[in-house]
């Protein structure tokens, strides 16, 4: 199984912990802890995504359960109304995320704050969270990463001025936290709240043709 490589920490800790208390015969312990070395290693997996691709699609760029679909208004990118598709991870959820199209990284936003659920509107504004903005061939899109209740670290992958690829791993949340996608409003979503997605795998809105 390929693992992200800001696991590999959390992984090698973990097993070597079980390590320790097989080797002391502290077996009800080591029983016990067994189920977290597993779950480590899965939280961390990185799998290798094939789906629909085209510069009218748009790909989910987290694995998760859809919260919300709105119209919200966007002043850092869109400068608009703009339609937010939220996708909440719990801790069971790959938590790589990957890019929804093809484009030039045109802006990229850290903001630090606080670690209130993620699944809450309140997250969108209060949550510490890093926001990349594409300019895509049929218009912007703005993704957002948001830490969750248990989150306390976002990576984002690259810097303004990378050309991402649809589908490409576009940074990593840990544990347990919420992307959103906001797109103009000529894109049309076709998921709905409730809805699963699979980054680099689900279409999630389509430019119109």
């Amino acid at each position: 199984m390929r693992v992200a490589p800001e696991g590999r920490p959390f992984i090698l800790a973990a097993w070597v912990i079980l390590g320790g208390l097989a080797a002391f015969r502290l077996w009800p312990a080591a029983l016990a802890w067994l189920p977290l070395a597993v779950w480590v290693v899965a939280f961390f997996r990185d799998p290798a995504r094939s789906g629909p691709r085209g510069e009218r699609l748009v790909i989910a760029p987290a694995d998760g359960l859809v919260v919300s679909v709105r119209e919200i208004h966007e002043p850092d990118f869109l400068g608009g109304t703009a339609r937010r598709i939220s996708i909440f991870m719990n801790v069971f959820d790959v938590h790589v995320n990957r890019y929804p199209a093809d484009g030039t990284l045109a802006f990229r936003r850290y903001v630090p704050g606080r670690f209130v659920n993620a699944a809450g509107e309140k997250a969108s504004l209060e949550n510490e969270q890093c926001s990349v903005g594409l300019e895509c061939a049929r218009g912007r899109i703005l993704v957002r990463q948001i830490a969750g209740l248990v989150a306390r670290r976002i990576v984002t992958d690259h810097a303004p001025g990378h050309a991402a690829r649809q589908g490409e791993r576009m940074g990593l949340i840990r544990f347990g936290s919420r992307v959103d996608v906001f797109l103009p409003l000529a894109a049309r979503p076709v998921v709905q709240e409730g809805h699963r997605t699979r980054a680099g795998q689900t279409l999630i809105a389509e430019w119109p043709g």
